[in-house]
């Protein structure tokens, strides 16, 4: 794993960092849809492309995931991520990459409506591992100039989406080498399961993050797993931070986990 330097990611970040600015060069949002064999029918996310982006250059990919209450559309709804990478871009902070937002529960009718913690709305979040890896990712190769390889696909993901991130990324270090777990949920697995073979992951990560407020009723779950990683002397990023289970902590965990990934 890529040496980090900790001191960087031990503070908030800067006034100003989730501004919109007008003087910088700005990326895109766009809306897709893509077929999903995994449900049955299409199914929406929403992309990032960076400023500058053109078919001459192929980029690596964040795959970035939203909550149990949220849709494809939730981060671009509540932390304007567009607005934070583009004034990382500007500052030249960032590996030129494009962010997959897509709908983490993967199910025909996946709007977050009705009983949330339905039987067969958690278990469409835990399908979404075969739609992400045989429907989505498949997509982007063929749609986008991007990169193919683990070392060029990252994922990350808040809450309930931290754990899928978790779950999936580690049960597919031969697709991921990047992973984030932002205030990550009890949908997260155990971490001798997460983990089973601690030298096997020490030597395909290339980062793996862990953060969560300090305020967060969730945190016992990030603590256990962050117990079992050092335990275990598999390398990763532990971040606590002011605040709670909320935005202003995953925005703060987005500014900090892109300019770590694909270096």
């Amino acid at each position: 794993m890529s040496s980090i330097d900790h001191d960087s990611i031990r503070h908030t970040a800067p006034p100003g960092f989730d501004q919109y600015r007008e003087d910088i060069s700005r990326g895109q949002i766009e809306t897709v849809e893509y077929f999903s064999t995994t449900v049955g029918s299409k199914r929406k996310a929403m992309i990032y492309i960076p400023p500058g982006y053109s078919e001459d250059q192929r980029y690596n990919v964040l795959y970035l995931l939203h909550g149990i209450g949220g849709d494809e559309a939730e981060w671009y709804n509540h932390a304007g991520p567009q607005v934070i990478l583009d004034n990382l871009y500007a500052e030249r902070k960032l590996a030129p990459m494009i962010v997959v937002l897509p709908n983490g529960r993967a199910m025909a009718n996946d709007r977050a409506e009705g009983n949330l913690f339905d039987a067969n709305k958690l278990k469409a979040f835990e399908d979404f591992e075969s739609d992400l890896l045989h429907d989505l990712i498949p997509y982007m190769e063929s749609n986008y100039s991007v990169l193919i390889g683990r070392e060029n696909r990252a994922l990350a993901g808040l809450s309930m989406g931290g754990g899928q991130s978790l779950n999936i990324g580690l049960g597919n270090l031969d697709r991921f080498a990047w992973i984030g777990g932002f205030s990550s949920a009890p949908n997260t697995k155990e971490p001798e399961l997460l983990v089973p073979n601690p030298e096997e992951a020490s030597a395909k990560l290339r980062l793996l993050w862990l953060s969560c407020g300090l305020l967060d009723n969730l945190k016992y779950v990030s603590d256990r797993t962050h117990a079992y990683l050092e335990l275990n002397n598999v390398p990763h990023i532990w971040y606590e931070e002011s605040g709670g289970h909320d935005w202003p902590v995953w925005k703060n965990d987005l500014y900090h986990f892109s300019q770590l990934i694909f270096r």
